[in-house]
């Protein structure tokens, strides 16, 4: 298994985590045994899940399984998926410190929109490099 497709497998383990653990935290305070601005986090929540989680499992798990692009480079530009590792990991870090603060404007927004960019521009690394690797099955050879 390819360095970067462990990191993106393990990477997407701990976010699973968090995510459930915020999950709790959500129920907990929606029940009343806690108090608190838990839900301010729904929307990480939601990424860590979803991006973090879902989306990073199969980014590593397609890099890995695909076809080869090439004998040379058969994952394809290998810069290009690890691009795609850390701008998808910063952009949600950054979206976890900013989606807090939402509310009191400044430069919460626009770490905000840095994040959401952050995370586009990772997904579309992935597809540049990745789109090649997506074509059909040659018969008999």
């Amino acid at each position: 298994m390819p360095t970067v497709t462990r990191w993106f497998v393990k990477l997407s383990f701990i976010y699973l985590v968090l995510a459930l653990l915020i999950g709790v935290g959500l129920v907990a305070q929606g029940l009343g045994w806690i108090g608190g601005r838990m839900a301010l986090l729904s929307p990480v929540y939601f990424h860590f899940f979803m991006v973090g989680w879902v989306t990073q499992f199969i980014f590593g798990v397609a890099n890995w399984m695909l076809p080869n692009y090439s004998a040379q480079a058969p994952r394809g530009r290998e810069s290009l998926i690890w691009g795609t590792l850390v701008t998808v990991n910063a952009g949600l870090i950054l979206r976890a410190l900013a989606e807090p603060f939402m509310g009191q404007g400044g430069i919460w927004g626009w770490m905000l929109v840095l994040s959401a960019l952050l995370q586009w521009t990772g997904v579309m690394l992935f597809i540049i490099n990745t789109w090649p690797r997506v074509r059909p099955r040659r018969l008999g050879g």
